[in-house]
């Protein structure tokens, strides 16, 4: 099915409907918080203010008053879009009867329901909602503290460090060497860190054609990677190096002060380097002890739902969910089935089963997109599989140009559905 704006917002949940009973809070409406403004958190706060036609009080905390998309961030890596065509408002979500709270939480008492913000406020709410992305692990790089980003950029917040990664390429000497350390499972937009080389690679093919671009990576396999390994040699033929686990891949060590690094010992100078560490829950799920051992937030599959409070529902990155992947697609649909329970808990309305969905668009060159998605349903132990597809090696021009034109049109409907 090709993907348009109209079709993706259109999406909708299975049929079979559930009532619930309506729980009673006397004169006054239900408080719902959000924490998170992504595409998670915004898609939740928006639902549940419109398909409750205001019997909900929805409040979204969210600490920037414009969000910068990581999704299509790498398009703007390789000249495809410019930055401001990823950043988004609030004020349609304000339209739609969200209280908008631009601050950061930073406590949250689960035994008092309330919501603690840095400048001092203190929301009380009836169900809680967590969309806070992700986090760094510490250490997971050596050599590399979240102090050193602006020598050697994560670039996986989208933002100020989206933009210091480009300008590093763009200043990168004749013949210079871009370092990339990827990240070891589970992580953030699984083919994210394989499509921003490709888009790198398509800067430096324009700028700097002599360039070379190496990959250190702790994993032995990657998303698409018959995909990606195809693309490269098509379209940066002898540009691109991927380094696995066997060769050094996973014990490499930086050295951000004399931009160096260290991969099995040997010590090689870089003129950028790209490290995006090992992941966790955003840390107001942490704060909130709605995590496990894994530094994830374990949740019901059928609802999202914390396993650890009956209170508290956890989106998108920050969630142990099962085998959906941590992308937007994947939280945008989490965040519908979530807003329909706690909509049918708070007023007794119809809910549906849960169904989900997730599609990864991938640019590998200009009009050579791939992509790679499943239909997912709940089982007792997690949120699994039924139907899965993925873009072939050898495919024709015209049929990946469809494929890019399709998320183009992702994601201009998923941007209008979180935001409004």
């Amino acid at each position: 099915m090709t993907l348009s704006r109209r079709t993706f917002i259109a999406t909708g949940l299975a049929a079979g409907s559930v009532l619930h009973a309506p729980v009673v809070f006397g004169q006054s409406r239900p408080k719902v918080v959000v924490i998170g403004g992504g595409a998670g958190g915004g898609t939740a706060a928006r639902y549940l203010a419109k398909d409750s036609k205001g019997a909900l009080d929805v409040t979204l905390v969210e600490a920037n008053p414009i969000y910068t998309t990581c999704f299509f961030s790498n398009l703007y890596l390789g000249g495809f879009r410019d930055f401001e065509s990823l950043q988004h408002g609030y004020d349609g979500l304000a339209a739609g009867g969200v209280t908008v709270i631009n601050d950061t939480a930073t406590a949250v008492d689960r035994e008092a329901r309330t919501v603690t913000l840095a400048g001092g406020q203190v929301l009380s709410y009836d169900r809680l909602v967590l969309s806070p992305g992700i986090d760094f692990k510490d250490g997971s790089v050596p050599g590399w503290s979240l102090a050193d980003a602006e020598v050697m950029p994560h670039a996986y917040k989208a933002g100020p460090q989206t933009q210091l990664l480009k300008q590093m390429v763009e200043a990168m000497p004749a013949g210079g060497t871009f370092a990339m350390v990827a990240p070891p499972n589970p992580y953030r937009c699984p083919p994210g860190p394989y499509e921003r080389i490709s888009m790198v690679a398509h800067l430096l093919k324009q700028t700097n054609p002599t360039a070379k671009i190496l990959v250190l990576d702790p994993k032995d396999k990657y998303s698409k990677q018959a995909l990606f390994e195809e693309g490269w040699q098509r379209h940066y033929d002898g540009m691109v190096t991927w380094v696995g686990p066997d060769f050094g891949g996973g014990s490499v060590e930086v050295r951000p002060a004399a931009m160096e690094i260290v991969v099995d010992g040997e010590v090689q100078k870089v003129d950028v380097c790209n490290v995006i560490p090992g992941q966790m829950a955003g840390k107001i799920a942490q704060i909130a002890g709605v995590t496990d051992d894994s530094g994830w937030a374990p949740v019901d599959p059928a609802s999202m739902q914390s396993k650890l409070d009956a209170n508290v529902w956890v989106l998108g990155d920050s969630s142990a969910q099962g085998d959906m992947p941590k992308s937007a697609f994947s939280a945008n649909s989490q965040a519908k089935v979530a807003a329909m329970a706690i909509r049918g808990e708070l007023t007794g309305s119809r809910t549906f089963p849960a169904k989900y969905s997730n599609t990864c668009w991938s640019l590998i060159a200009p009009e050579d997109g791939v992509k790679v998605g499943a239909s997912y349903e709940p089982t007792p132990d997690k949120i699994a599989s039924v139907h899965s597809f993925i873009s072939q090696t050898g495919e024709d021009a015209a049929l990946r140009k469809v494929t890019f034109e399709e998320s183009l049109g992702w994601y201009a409907g998923i941007t209008a559905d979180i935001f409004g």
